[in-house]
């Protein structure tokens, strides 16, 4: 089955650039021989599930990409189905630009970081957004994270139309307060 994430990223211009850089024919076999990608499996939900945060891209009606770092609890980020994530959009800045530019295209792009174990997990996938002001109480408890007192605004839904794992190459391993201090403590112990 062909892969659904190179299916849409792997555009002519993006062809051009992977013959110049002689790795066409290693991306045409990922194209053609690791998909589908377009179901998020137990892996891909276990991984989503241990996340505190991710980052998310939109896009501007003039054409001007945003990336924008969204954190919380861990397990913050939901995974409703194989194909549909959620996620508690807590007030921050209040510009709003993620929420102007996906009432005008409502693709988005997801990158979601294990920076201890060097893994990235890249998603494609249309967003909209149920403001918190009229959601229904159920969709507003399963979104909230009963331990974490930010507001919630809106809670995110993303449709997920495809996915992709990262090579670890280049990431940096970079751990939380809590990873360091349980390694401390099992040095301890040790």
């Amino acid at each position: 089955m062909p892969h659904r994430f190179a299916e849409i990223t792997f555009t002519d211009s993006v062809k051009s650039a992977q013959e110049l850089y002689d790795s066409r024919a290693q991306n045409e076999r990922l194209q053609s021989q690791f998909g589908p990608n377009d179901q998020l499996s137990v892996r891909e939900t276990e991984f989503i599930k241990r996340r505190d945060s991710f980052y998310i891209s939109t896009v501007s009606e003039t054409g001007w990409p945003y990336v924008q770092h969204r954190g919380g609890p861990a397990g913050f980020l939901k995974v409703l189905s194989p194909t549909q994530l959620a996620y508690a959009d807590f007030r921050g800045n209040t510009q709003l630009i993620s929420a102007g530019n996906i009432s005008i295209n409502d693709r988005c792009s997801l990158i979601l970081m294990d920076y201890p174990n060097r893994r990235r997990l890249k998603l494609l996938g249309h967003l909209h957004f149920a403001d918190a002001r009229t959601a229904s109480s159920d969709a507003i408890a399963y979104a909230a994270s009963p331990d974490y007192p930010a507001k919630i605004e809106r809670i995110g839904l993303i449709d997920v139309v495809a996915y992709d794992w990262n090579c670890p190459q280049h990431i940096t391993p970079r751990f939380t307060d809590e990873q360091l201090a349980a390694t401390n403590h099992q040095a301890t112990v040790a």
